[in-house]
């Protein structure tokens, strides 16, 4: 096959008919000499809002000769197809003891996925249920505030990104991306995932795939303990001999992979306190914020606003301000701000969209990066403790029942006015300043960039937005520490994910995990 880049379309004309025109005009034949045309990449191109366009990567397959083609191209946007074939490697020998694997978020899936397709058979321990009794408990706790500790928007099947957009865009480059969009495809995703250059898979969807990668596992010969939290681990003479499962149950294994995700608080104290090594890492906190999103498409996408192979518009921003950096994060399009509490008592905020991205409001975490110099304590826990801390401030000042504190947009700078958005957390929110919650280093970052943010994008700081607070758990607060071999001074411990500090979102989890399963199999240390 030849791969065509740089296909420029009209959104307003964008189609298979019309992809089908392009690629034959770059490639210089009859469009009926195409018998084949298959999409690697699209992205928008909004630069000029008086004509949005659709940029393609695809490849075609000929009925005649593909290499004339090659040899006759003077426009340097045809090369031949490359395809990448992943396969784990081969085990040198079959442990004795099955890998364990903690957590069942994207690491955890991917990892021990891998482990299976490779003979090992593995273990998986997820403190949380299954993502069908899972959903039904993160809804009855939006909808009454009754909070399951175990099993809830940061805890279950599928980890924390089981109830965001399920957002599998990533800034890391490794060439098993692709594999882990394609299987995400493979297992219920749209296919537009394996191409979007912001690829989505929707919270609704995201559900099945996490079930349908289960079973897959469960085929292929590995474990899913749901309801199994990790509560300590046992260390012989520097090396890992096994783990306590819910305090009473033992499990020995010669090789753990900790991939627990970035809110598992109690298992960050179990392992300071077994002197595995850690740092305290920087991480970014503030609060959602929420336009109308009609608002955004009409500021990303001027008259092109409402084209449906445009879908509903997003953003990524930032603003360098004297008091720190802000910028936006885990956007979502018409989505909805959540719920995502796992302690008793305490207020977290994130977003989530449908498949569809169909909801009134487009919201974002609006986060100002922090540093451990900027830390309240001194100890390799403290910005977690500082996470804490201000969740349950926000309890307080929501007045409890898991409400939220939220502030306009203008009252919060000063400037009253506009039409207030209709927030959309659940269980509630309830208007306060959030000065009283977030320190001055957070708001005072956050009022000289809201401004800046809205000469980038028109309406960003309407009056009428409206900031729910706090967002906290962008990241993990800390860094389990490995070497280059994926693996602690602790021989036989492989942290890895997001909560272990080595990932920043779903893709690059996933590849962390694959990555530290690889080494596992190949019993390198």
């Amino acid at each position: 096959m030849i791969r065509i880049r740089d296909l420029s379309l009209p959104a307003r004309e964008d189609g298979q008919k019309a992809l089908l025109r392009a690629a034959a005009r770059a490639l210089g034949v009859g469009e009926g000499e195409i018998s084949e045309l298959k999409i690697r990449r699209r992205s928008v191109d909004a630069r000029k809002k008086g004509d949005v366009r659709l940029i393609y990567t695809v490849d075609a397959a000929l009925t005649g000769s593909e290499a004339a083609v090659l040899r006759a191209d003077r426009s340097g946007k045809l090369a031949p197809a490359e395809a990448y074939i992943y396969a784990p490697p081969r085990a040198a020998h079959m442990p004795e003891k099955p890998p364990v694997v903690v957590g069942f978020g994207p690491a955890g899936m991917f990892a021990g996925l891998i482990l299976a397709m490779a003979g090992l058979c593995p273990i998986i321990l997820e403190r949380g249920g299954p993502v069908e009794e899972r959903a039904r408990a993160v809804s009855r706790f939006w909808e009454t505030g009754e909070l399951n500790t175990g099993s809830n928007v940061q805890f279950g099947e599928g980890g924390a990104g089981a109830f965001s957009d399920g957002k599998l865009n990533t800034g890391t480059k490794n060439p098993r991306i692709q594999w882990v969009l394609d299987t995400f495809a493979r297992f219920g995703a749209a296919e537009n995932v394996t191409f979007d250059a912001k690829p989505h898979v929707g919270t609704d969807r995201l559900r099945t795939v996490v079930k349908n990668l289960r079973e897959k596992i469960m085929e292929l010969g590995g474990q899913v303990r749901f309801y199994s939290a990790l509560t300590d681990i046992r260390v012989e003479k520097g090396r890992v001999t096994g783990v306590t499962v819910n305090g009473v149950s033992e499990l020995a294994c010669d090789a753990l992979i900790l991939a627990v995700g970035h809110s598992a608080r109690d298992t960050f104290e179990m392992l300071s306190r077994r002197g595995v090594p850690m740092e305290p890492k920087a991480f970014a906190m503030g609060a959602r914020i929420e336009h109308r999103q009609r608002d955004i498409d009409l500021a990303q996408y001027g008259p092109f606003a409402g084209t449906p192979s445009l879908g509903a518009a997003d953003y990524k921003l930032i603003a360098h301000t004297p008091r720190g950096d802000a910028y936006t994060f885990c956007m979502c399009p018409g989505g909805y701000v959540v719920a995502a509490a796992s302690e008793e008592g305490g207020v977290v905020t994130n977003g989530m969209s449908y498949s569809g991205r169909g909801g009134e409001n487009a919201n974002s975490a609006l986060l100002v990066g922090l540093t451990p110099e900027d830390f309240p304590g001194t100890g390799v826990l403290s910005g977690m403790y500082w996470q804490r801390e201000l969740e349950r401030r926000a309890f307080e000042l929501g007045g409890g029942g898991y409400r939220a504190p939220a502030q306009t947009v203008g009252s919060f700078l000063g400037r009253p006015g506009g039409h207030t958005v209709t927030p959309t957390y659940k269980p509630g929110v309830t208007m306060a300043d959030l000065r009283r919650l977030l320190p001055p280093r957070l708001t005072g970052a956050m009022e000289l960039a809201l401004p800046e943010l809205g000469r980038r994008l028109r309406g960003f700081d309407d009056p009428g937005a409206v900031l729910t607070g706090p967002e906290t758990r962008s990241s993990s607060p800390v860094r389990v520490l490995r070497g280059e071999n994926r693996e602690s001074l602790i021989v036989g411990l492989y942290p890895c994910g997001e909560g272990a500090g080595y990932a920043g979102g779903i893709t690059s989890a996933a590849v962390d995990g694959m990555m530290t399963a690889e080494r596992v199999i190949m019993g390198e240390s």
